[in-house]
């Protein structure tokens, strides 16, 4: 993937040796420059690395989810007018005679 399209390593940049001119850069800045780039150069195998790992882990949990069989959404042979028959016979007992006064 990824990993196979990256040229440099932290450990290249670190181990970069640059020639010396007359009027070349202060090493020590670049030194400096290239510390920070090496950190995060770190920084991000380690953040590419957790994020395969997490895309792996929704992945499988995605496959075990398609493979359970769906929960069943009504009990069978329920079917609306049930539905209203039973709250219509809960009405009559909780609210008695006073549902038809």
């Amino acid at each position: 993937m990824l990993a196979n399209q990256v040229k440099l390593t932290a450990k290249d940049i670190l181990e970069k040796e640059f020639k010396s001119s007359v009027r070349g850069y202060k090493q020590e800045e670049v030194d400096q420059f290239l510390d920070l780039v090496i950190k995060d150069y770190e920084l991000f195998h380690q953040t590419i690395e957790e994020l395969q790992q997490e895309n792996l882990r929704l992945r499988k949990h995605a496959e075990d989810t398609q493979k359970r069989p769906p929960a069943p959404t009504q009990q069978a042979g329920t079917t609306n007018f049930d539905i209203l028959k039973r709250l219509s016979n809960l009405e009559k007992h909780v609210f008695g005679s006073k549902l038809y006064d």
